[in-house]
C-alpha cells in the first residue's frame, strides 16, 4: 500500500514538474487574469524545433487574458516607424489571442500608438503564422512595451519575433493604450532560447 501511494506521489510530481514552465530571460507575465494561465518556455515545441514561448489556459473559464511581455527603452527607434514580426500558433482559442505592441509616453496614461491584433485576432486552432504590427515611435516616446496575449482559454506559443525599422510607405496597423512595467534598454531573448 506504501509503494503504491509513494508511485502516485511521483506521479504528480512529475506531472506538474512536466506541465510547468521557466520563464524565458527578460520576460514577465502580467494580464488582467495572469494566474489563470501558465506562461514560459515550451521547450522544442518551436517552429524550428527549438523552443518558443507559450500561453496556457489552467482554468476552464476566464474572463479577461493573460500576456507574457518585455519592455525596453525606444531610444534606438526614437522619431521612427517600427515593424515588429512574430510566428504564432493557437489551440483551441475560445476569444482571441494576438501579439501586441505599445509605445509610451512618461507621465501620461495615453498610449503614444499601440495595436494588440484585436482587429485581426487569432482564434481556434492555427498552424505556425507570421503576424506583424507597424507603430510610429514618436521622439517623445519614453518605453516599448510588446509580447502575446491570449483572452479567455486555450494555448498559443509564440516565436521569432524581430524588430526592424521600415519607412513611411509602411502602413501602421493600430493606435490605443495600456499598462506599464519593468523596463530594460532593448529587446532582449526574442527567440526564448534563455
Amino acid at each position: 500500500m506504501t509503494k503504491k501511494i509513494l508511485k502516485s506521489v511521483l506521479l504528480v510530481v512529475t506531472l506538474v514538474a512536466l506541465l510547468s514552465f521557466d520563464l524565458p530571460t527578460g520576460w514577465f507575465n502580467a494580464g488582467s487574469k495572469p494566474k489563470s494561465y501558465e506562461m514560459g518556455i515550451d521547450k522544442g515545441a518551436g517552429q524550428d524545433g527549438k523552443n518558443a514561448a507559450t500561453i496556457k489556459s489552467i482554468d476552464k473559464k476566464i474572463d479577461g487574458f493573460g500576456t507574457l511581455m518585455q519592455q525596453c527603452k525606444p531610444d534606438k527607434y526614437l522619431g521612427k516607424r517600427v515593424r515588429m514580426t512574430g510566428f504564432v500558433k493557437s489551440e483551441n482559442v475560445t476569444t482571441w489571442a494576438g501579439l501586441w505592441l505599445r509605445v509610451d509616453q512618461a507621465g501620461s496614461q495615453q498610449s503614444l500608438s499601440f495595436d494588440n491584433m484585436g482587429d485581426r485576432p487569432i482564434k481556434a486552432t492555427t498552424g505556425w503564422t507570421k503576424y506583424e504590427i507597424v507603430l510610429d515611435v514618436p521622439s517623445n516616446a519614453s518605453l516599448i512595451a510588446y509580447g502575446a496575449l491570449l483572452d479567455g482559454t486555450g494555448q498559443i506559443w509564440f516565436d521569432n519575433i524581430t524588430f526592424e525599422i521600415v519607412d513611411d510607405t509602411i502602413p501602421t496597423t493600430g493606435a490605443g493604450n495600456g499598462k506599464k512595467s519593468a523596463t530594460q534598454n532593448e529587446p532582449t531573448n526574442l527567440d526564448f532560447e534563455k
